[in-house]
């Protein structure tokens, strides 16, 4: 490979992009097995890519049956497991320079909220802290571990509104990022003035009491929480980049992430812009697994950049995902 990608990957520039970005491609095609077979299937000979716009997503359900990866013949350095709550299986993402994500957190955060030292940590994530391998557990222990300032509550929710008093009292500022559920709980529970703190949700209701849509969940928070907005984090175990979104449900992408829209019914043709449908990523952190995922979730883009969650689809079984299934 002939660019240094800690460094391009992370300052990538919007002229650079697309170079960089057709570079990797070729890269990944040729050197990710799984990768590689899948354009194989579905018939697309690397080289007859020659725009960003025509490179091929590999559906995330790939992560689930398969090592993901172009160093698979290296030990790899960890490796994280996302939850079964559809009890179709779990997704493993392998790293083997685990350096990347930390670095891809890092710039993410930043480009959406700032320097990470200005803000007390406030973690309520249960689900996640209750098995291994979270990816966004190592997330917010990253944080927590820049920062200095904070800690995890799994239960303890007495506690955390103790801490958010405190912080009040103390002219902290305080960052809240939790799961739906444990949000609604806390919400519930212990109504209290949160205005001068940044509350986040990323999700997280399934299983765990009656679904709720966002615009819904985020209504009955700011209404308990004495506040006018509340943000969200887009992420997941097979991409090691997040969008933040801070409060008008719109996400925005760091410079090395981007976001394609694709007909849910044809996933290699674009939707146009306004139209929802498929939501698929290129993420450049992913190096050494592949940049280019093709998720199951629904979602628009705007004239802005920003994108927005409308949910899920059904139909993730997107065309030649079943053929290399083992």
């Amino acid at each position: 490979m002939n660019f240094n990608f800690k460094k391009d990957i992370f300052n990538v520039g919007e002229d650079q992009f697309n170079k960089l970005t057709l570079e990797i491609f070729y890269y990944q095609a040729k050197n990710n097995p799984v990768y590689s077979k899948y354009l194989h299937w579905i018939g697309i000979r690397p080289e007859s890519i020659l725009q960003v716009d025509e490179i091929p997503f590999l559906p995330i359900q790939f992560f689930k049956n398969n090592v993901v990866s172009c160093l698979s013949d290296k030990s790899f350095e960890l490796f994280f497991e996302s939850s079964s709550t559809t009890g179709t299986g779990v997704s493993k993402h392998y790293l083997y320079d685990p350096s990347i994500y930390d670095q891809s957190i890092v710039k993410c955060f930043e480009f959406a909220l700032g320097s990470i030292n200005q803000y007390t940590f406030r973690f309520l994530l249960p689900s996640y802290l209750e098995r291994n391998r979270s990816s966004l557990v190592y997330m917010a222990n990253l944080l927590l571990n820049i920062s200095g300032k904070g800690a995890f509550y799994l239960h303890d929710l007495a506690n955390l509104a103790a801490d958010l008093q405190k912080d009040r009292e103390a002219g902290n500022k305080p960052f809240v990022l939790g799961v739906s559920f444990a949000l609604l709980d806390f919400a519930k529970n212990f109504p209290m003035n949160l205005d001068h703190a940044i509350v986040m949700e990323t999700g997280g209701m399934k299983g765990k009491g009656p679904e709720i849509i966002r615009s819904d969940l985020h209504a009955f928070l700011k209404h308990r929480l004495n506040l006018e907005t509340i943000g969200s984090e887009y992420g997941m175990t097979e991409l090691l980049s997040q969008a933040y979104s801070l409060g008008n449900g719109r996400f925005m992408c760091p410079p090395h992430m981007r976001i394609a829209i694709h007909q849910t019914t044809d996933p290699f043709n674009r939707e146009r812009p306004g139209k929802t449908g498929q939501l698929n990523v290129i993420d450049l952190s992913n190096l050494e697994s592949c940049c280019f995922i093709g998720t199951s979730d629904l979602g628009r883009m705007h004239g802005d950049g920003s994108f927005e969650v409308m949910g899920r689809f059904d139909n993730s079984e997107v065309r030649g995902c079943n053929l290399m299934y083992d």
